[in-house]
């Protein structure tokens, strides 16, 4: 090697001899092995057997495309993009992440020369910039990662760079469902005509759908339960007037409401594990129907002496507001299940049983109570409606399961959706058909039921309880009605009609049967192996409503809309202001004190369970709950969080 100005720089290699022109005081020094050729190009780090032998190799910099580049440093255009922080590095026939260190673990480490460390250090605080900014961790929030098997068209990662704009997967199902849209919207003026076009009920309506799930989108981004982006829209589009609900349409959005019950009542009952059920028939109850009862009383109580509310209408009231929401307290545990807080005794999956509970409880009372304050029988009639109710409910339910296990055949090709088609009939036709004849509280009973039983018979079948095709379907089918069901109800809701008396008394209202449930649950669940803590973290998760108050919330101001006298439409409004704020008021308190305590109160375990199969977002089964059965406490399980 020699080197002066004018002169060249020579790398002799084992069958190669590499001249590279040389500048004048532009050396760049690397203490490196003996440089090698691999796959034809030269490589400054050849480990040899004779690690004592060492000698300093000396190269320029020469010119390519007008920039000064050291030849011993490779540059993808990975590394020169923003992303280069995803990009991977291969060396020696091993894959290296950013770190250095060998993607599978094994092999050397990565080497880096001086000359790429600098240019590195150089690069990096404009992209630490860059990706530090909140435009750039928006947009990488809201981008999928669709893995390496999405495809795209060549040029799109030049027209839409990485995260800012969405990948072409996502672009093209956007794509998709829009044209699906407006080829529904075709084919729906074609038939309907004006209501269909701008400006008509139907179209609205439509639009109010769409902006609530784009709604619930966008709050789904800051953690918060969806539900409360979707509400907020339907109160938007009322209070400025972009969506009217009146005459013949007021009798769809009932149908819709009942539609989207049926599907919460089903996805409880298919969530239940038979098994587990039996095993824990008193922990599960007790914990459930107990607070249950205590918050259902104290708002009775408090609507009674506060806002003058009848004793029927308070337990009406009441009945609805001490549901717990599954929709809230479901994504946030299975959050907390998959990184093993709280699985050595099972309560995650304790607080979602539950929560399956109340909702049914919540239904059934409420639909007994409703058909005896709307009902025009005798009193005696009125006496026996309720047991009839249950028993009516409960029997046409294990009917229904039963007959599901035989029709359609367990080896029919089409058993899953003849089965989902199964399901969803029998339990629209409960409710619907048992509102028609007067037991309004049989019909949720019976779509439990049959969703309970079907499920009993169909894991003696081999199908599992937490991958359940058909439960798989009842969760696409909530993604497409919880924002109608959550946009519906917020357009119940007239800000400039609401009277800063009755918002005040009802918050009061929430907070003192909150305060109670949690008071009495702690109580109640003396006697469990729960510590302290976790008691307090149960009791506390038990706090959100959402699901049930907005199916319910409206159910009796649809009643007295037509017939009603004024007094009842102001008890059935007081309802209806209450129950959503009970959503607005609890579902975004009760999800934000879910992810946060969870950590600080609950334990972590080492090797927390993650279910895979058809359900991608599964909600845990029954089977892990350990509170009564286990022998230990579980902290030899468990490590400090």
């Amino acid at each position: 090697m020699s080197d002066g100005e004018g002169m060249t720089s020579t790398l002799e290699v084992p069958g190669n001899e590499l001249t590279v022109p040389q500048e004048p005081r532009r050396r760049v020094s690397i203490a490196s092995d003996t440089p090698t050729v691999v796959d034809g190009r030269l490589s400054p780090y050849h480990h040899s057997d004779n690690h004592e032998s060492r000698r300093r190799v000396s190269a320029a910099s020469c010119e390519h495309d007008g920039r000064r580049k050291s030849i011993l440093v490779q540059h993808t255009p990975d590394t020169m993009s923003v992303s280069s922080h995803h990009s991977h590095y291969v060396n020696h026939g091993f894959q290296f992440e950013d770190s250095g260190k060998p993607a599978n673990g094994e092999g050397p480490h990565k080497k880096y020369s001086t000359s790429e460390s600098l240019h590195e250090k150089l690069k990096l605080p404009e992209s630490q910039r860059v990706e530090k900014s909140w435009l750039f961790l928006f947009c990488k929030r809201c981008r999928e990662d669709e893995g390496s098997q999405a495809w795209e068209p060549p040029l799109w990662q030049r027209l839409c760079p990485y995260p800012f704009c969405p990948s072409y997967r996502q672009f093209a199902r956007i794509l998709a469902l829009f044209l699906i849209g407006v080829l529904c919207w075709g084919i729906v003026y074609a038939v309907l005509g004006e209501t269909a076009a701008p400006g008509g009920q139907l179209f609205g309506l439509a639009i109010l759908c769409i902006a609530a799930h784009f709604g619930g989108w966008l709050m789904s981004l800051t953690t918060l339960p969806a539900l409360i982006g979707m509400l907020m829209v339907g109160i938007l589009f009322q209070n400025v007037g972009l969506v009217h609900i009146e005459g013949e349409y007021n009798e769809v959005v009932v149908v819709l409401r009942k539609i989207a019950l049926v599907i919460i009542l089903t996805r409880a009952g298919l969530d239940l594990d038979p098994a587990a059920l039996k095993r824990l028939r008193i922990t599960v109850p007790k914990l459930g129907l107990v607070p249950w009862v205590v918050e259902c009383v104290v708002m009775a109580i408090m609507t009674y002496y506060l806002l003058g509310l009848p004793w029927i209408w308070g337990f009406l009231l009441g009945s609805v507001i001490a549901a717990v929401s599954p929709a809230v307290v479901v994504s946030c545990l299975f959050r907390l299940r998959q990184k093993g807080y709280g699985v050595a005794k099972g309560i995650p999956t304790l607080i979602i049983a539950v929560s399956g509970i109340d909702d049914a409880t919540s239904v059934a009372v409420f639909g007994i109570i409703h058909s005896i304050m709307f009902t025009s029988e005798t009193l005696l009639f009125q006496i026996i409606q309720g047991p009839l109710s249950i028993i009516g409910g409960i029997g046409f339910g294990v009917l229904w399961g039963i007959l599901l296990k035989y029709v359609p055949e367990k080896q029919d090709p089409f058993v899953v959706p003849l089965r989902i088609l199964m399901l969803f009939g029998g339990g629209l036709i409960a409710v619907l058909g048992s509102e028609s004849i007067g037991y309004g509280g049989a019909g949720p009973l019976g779509c439990i039921a049959a969703a309970f039983v079907s499920l009993y018979f169909w894991s003696q079948q081999g199908w599992e309880v937490e991958d359940n095709p058909v439960a798989t379907a009842f969760e696409i089918f909530w993604m497409i009605f919880e924002p109608v069901l959550f946009g519906l109800t917020g357009t119940q809701i007239k800000i400039d009609e609401l009277e800063p008396h009755t918002v005040t008394i009802g918050l009061a209202c929430l907070v003192a049967g909150i305060v109670a449930r949690i008071i009495f649950t702690v109580i109640i669940a003396v006697g469990s192996k729960l510590n302290l803590k976790e008691k307090i973290f149960v009791a506390l998760s038990w706090m959100a409503k959402a699901t049930v108050q907005a199916a319910l919330g409206p159910v009796a101001m649809d009643s007295v809309r037509d017939s009603g006298s004024s007094q009842d439409k102001q008890y059935a409004e007081y309802v209806l202001v209450i129950c959503v704020l009970s959503i607005l008021l609890t579902a975004p308190i009760g999800a934000i004190i879910i992810t946060l305590s969870g950590p600080r109160l609950l334990k972590k375990t080492t090797a927390p369970v993650i279910v895979e199969g058809w359900r991608r977002s599964a909600r845990p089964s029954l089977r892990d709950i350990t509170i009564i059965d286990e022998e230990e406490d579980g902290d030899g399980d468990s490590v400090p969080t």
